[in-house]
């Protein structure tokens, strides 16, 4: 949607625009969107009855935010999804560093423009997008960058240093009338959100001595990992008395909430099927749940993110070896992500060196709760008897599916496989050798078969 044709001052003041302040506009748009039934956390999900309804209250009660989780719990996308909660387009005076509304300037420069301009004064539009500013706090991050300093070249060219004109604006007062976000909160140095005190209660800034008296309107929202109150950092009390609400985020309760936030955020190049997805998803529920794992790291959604976006890749990389038709991630594609992931969990120090234990047998009863969801019913005895009278089934990385469809064992009139694929929703070859491999390794780790695996190929006999 383009933005309104308005130009200047007199236009704005005939069209009837009403001036907001900040807050006011996002609990008027908030409680528009409730009462009309629409949903404003689209992308959100497993935070329905805990993280949205607090974030909501805080909202409309007009606080600053900061959000307090474990790594991958999705604060970051919280924040963002803030910017949806503003107006489309808001007019700013043309040319003004901090976006003031031709209503209310607050800068000297823009004061004067419209004493001098009155109604012709120029005005510009700003989308959403550009109210919203986000700052990774990191040890080096400065009072300059936040708040801002006196500018040399400013005062080079013959203004006084009490002259206001002289500052360089920093982020939080260049996000008037928007969202500034900070992420990872106590890794900012404690003198720095010392400096950050006045513009969260008086909403004024001070630059080298100078005060200037701003009246800035901005809704500053922050992340932060709950242990590093003690270890990297910690906010500082004033600052966190300063904050309206502190919101504990938490990673999904529900499967069915940890496989959407999977399918949402995976950028996958192949076919992964959804029983596939629910392995990582369980496997790395697991892990939050493993004494062996160090809990207060968490283990992030981004662990089954990876993992479907390897396992994917594993895919492609085979079909387009072996000339295969269709990608589509199996069983085996499972390994190759356990390979590569490792190294996002972090362990207790007593299981160094059963790493790689730990990972394969969760990843194992992950797959045991999946193949009983989905193929609870099914009399695998035929299967079982042939593969005991000398049968061999062989899968590996590089063996396509029609390699291996092929040499599964003819079992006369009975419809084993085809229940198989039907239950799994399988159509094509691909498909359909993942669902009977996912059967087949549910046979194993029931103990019904056995399962060796060597020189890149795994044999079922």
């Amino acid at each position: 949607m383009n933005p309104p044709a308005i130009a200047t001052l007199g236009e704005l003041r005939a069209s009837g625009h009403q001036h907001k302040p900040l807050r006011q506009e996002l609990r008027d748009n908030l409680l528009a969107a409730l009462k009309e039934g629409r949903d404003p956390w689209s992308g959100l999900h497993g935070f329905g009855d805990t993280v949205i309804p607090q974030l909501e209250r805080a909202l409309i009660a007009g606080h600053d935010v900061v959000l307090l989780g474990e790594r991958g719990q999705g604060k970051t996308r919280v924040l963002r999804t803030l910017v949806g909660l503003l107006d489309e387009w808001t007019p700013v005076i043309s040319g003004s560093e901090l976006g003031e509304h031709p209503y209310e300037p607050v800068t000297v420069g823009s004061q004067n423009a419209v004493a001098e301009y009155g109604d012709d004064l120029r005005i510009s539009w700003r989308h959403r997008d550009e109210r919203y500013a986000e700052k990774l706090a990191t040890p080096d991050t400065s009072v300059a960058d936040l708040i801002g300093d006196v500018d040399p070249m400013k005062v080079a060219e013959g203004r006084h240093l009490g002259d206001p004109e002289t500052i360089h604006f920093g982020l939080i007062p260049r996000s008037h009338r928007g969202i500034v976000a900070i992420n990872e909160l106590p890794d900012l140095a404690e003198r720095i959100q010392v400096a950050m005190l006045n513009v969260m209660e008086e909403r004024d800034i001070q630059v080298r001595g100078y005060v200037l008296r701003l009246p800035l309107d901005v809704l500053v929202v922050a992340s932060a990992n709950p242990e590093d109150y003690t270890n990297r950092g910690r906010i500082i009390t004033p600052l966190k008395d300063r904050f309206g609400a502190e919101i504990r985020t938490h990673y999904p309760v529900e499967l069915d909430d940890e496989v959407a936030v999977i399918r949402q955020e995976a950028h996958l190049t192949a076919s992964v099927p959804d029983y596939l997805v629910e392995i990582l998803a369980r496997f790395t529920r697991g892990l939050r749940e493993s004494n062996s794992v160090d809990q207060r790291s968490g283990v992030s959604a981004r662990f089954a993110i990876a993992g479907a976006e390897t396992i994917a890749a594993a895919a492609l990389h085979r079909a387009t070896i072996q000339g295969e038709p269709e990608a589509v991630a199996r069983v085996v594609d499972l390994e190759t992500a356990v390979d590569v992931l490792g190294g996002k969990v972090e362990f207790e120090t007593g299981e160094e060196g059963r790493e790689r234990e730990i990972l394969d047998h969760l990843l194992r009863s992950a797959t045991a709760e999946t193949v009983r969801s989905h193929l609870r019913g099914i009399d695998f005895v035929l299967l079982v008897d042939a593969i005991e009278a000398g049968a061999l089934v062989t899968t590996g990385e590089q063996v396509t599916a029609r390699d291996f469809l092929a040499g599964l064992p003819v079992l006369g009139e009975t419809e084993l496989y085809d229940d198989v694929c039907e239950r799994l929703s399988a159509t094509n070859d691909g498909e359909r050798a993942s669902a009977i491999e996912l059967a087949l390794e549910g046979l194993y780790l029931a103990r019904r078969v056995s399962k060796e695996t060597g020189a890149g190929e795994t044999v079922y006999g």
